[in-house]
């Protein structure tokens, strides 16, 4: 696991967005593993600004969610198929037709699940998968003591996950969903390049377990520790309780340049 340490939030995005355009570059079809959340929008954003600036072409890139509510129908506000089409798709000048998502909204929620997992695996596999962290250490809706192994299935939230997004529900705890549909562990770890950024002192505790706890299934985003390309990006806040800081800013600045993240 190599982790990065940025002044902030922006300069995690221009980092990311860096890699996203180099694997673009390499690969112009590539399928991108997207997270919700305020945290990567500056990746999203830093995207948009390379393609309008021609230093990119994303016509050809496909993406891939990561998790969605159950019962809300895809032309819902909320729901993550329209947060990602409002923040991902239309900034990237991405259609619809390229979007790979669970249906929240299937009568049979089992076997929706077991489609999406199918769906990833004939697409070949996510390229490179943004994620951001919980408090808790959750990645995607793999709250704590998540299978490491589990594939895409049905999540009950906890009642301080729910609190946390009630914000884009206008505050009212009521509409949020008590369940999702989210990417296991197991189905995480199979992308190509694991990306998490985490930005902000009240992810600290998270990315200290992460990188330097074991790997347990009370913190789910330990399992990055099992990956062979997992890259945390932090800002100097989340970095705070890091007992090996120095070390990975002295081998992120020695590092080979060609090498990328």
């Amino acid at each position: 696991m190599e982790v990065v340490i940025v002044p902030d939030a922006a300069a995690g995005g221009e980092l990311i967005a860096d890699a996203l355009a180099q694997l673009l570059r390499r690969k112009p079809d590539a399928l991108l593993g997207v997270a919700t959340g305020s945290t990567p929008l500056p990746v999203y954003q830093a995207l948009a600004a390379k393609v309008r600036s021609g230093a990119v072409d994303t016509t050809r890139a496909r993406i891939a969610q990561l998790d969605e509510y159950v019962g809300l129908p895809a032309d819902h506000p909320e729901s993550y198929r329209s947060v990602l089409r409002r923040e991902v798709l239309d900034r990237l000048s991405i259609g619809m037709d390229a979007f790979l998502g669970p249906d929240g909204a299937a009568e049979d929620v089992r076997a929706a699940c077991e489609e999406y997992d199918r769906a990833l695996a004939e697409a070949g596999g996510v390229d490179l998968q943004i994620l951001g962290i919980g408090t808790d250490g959750h990645i995607g809706f793999n709250e704590p003591c998540s299978s490491l192994v589990s594939r895409t299935r049905i999540k009950t939230l906890t009642e301080q996950t729910r609190i946390d997004n009630a914000r884009f529900f206008d505050g009212d705890l009521a509409q949020v969903p008590h369940h999702v549909i989210t990417q296991g562990i197991g189905t995480i770890l199979e992308a190509r390049h694991l990306v998490l950024l985490a930005t902000g002192e009240g992810k600290a505790d998270a990315v200290a377990a992460t990188v330097e706890g074991p790997v347990a299934a009370v913190c789910p985003a330990s399992a990055l520790q099992l990956h062979g390309h997992a890259t945390v990006v932090v800002d100097e806040a989340a970095a705070s309780k890091l007992k090996l800081a120095d070390y990975f800013r002295h081998t992120y600045v020695n590092k080979p340049e060609w090498q990328g993240i």
